[in-house]
């Protein structure tokens, strides 16, 4: 492989919706940096057959319900 070229490959901190923590390594951040995620595989309908409940920590449908709070939404 070429010299210089492909991006730094380093270990992370993933935190998913549920609070855990886990380490992957990615060329994302720097090494160390904490990945928050607003939507993992653990709580979407996809990955889990419609039977959970998604679990929004602060995303689109927490900011939804804050804009329109008195609207009936």
């Amino acid at each position: 492989m070429k010299k210089g070229i492909h991006p730094e490959y380093h270990v992370v901190d993933v935190k998913m919706t549920d609070g855990t923590v886990y380490q992957t390594r990615s060329t994302w951040g720097a090494e160390g940096d904490m990945l928050t995620l607003d939507i993992d595989p653990t709580v979407h309908p996809a990955w889990t057959g419609g039977t959970s409940r998604l679990m929004d920590t602060g995303g689109r449908v927490s900011k939804f319900k804050k804009k329109y709070e008195g609207l009936g939404f």
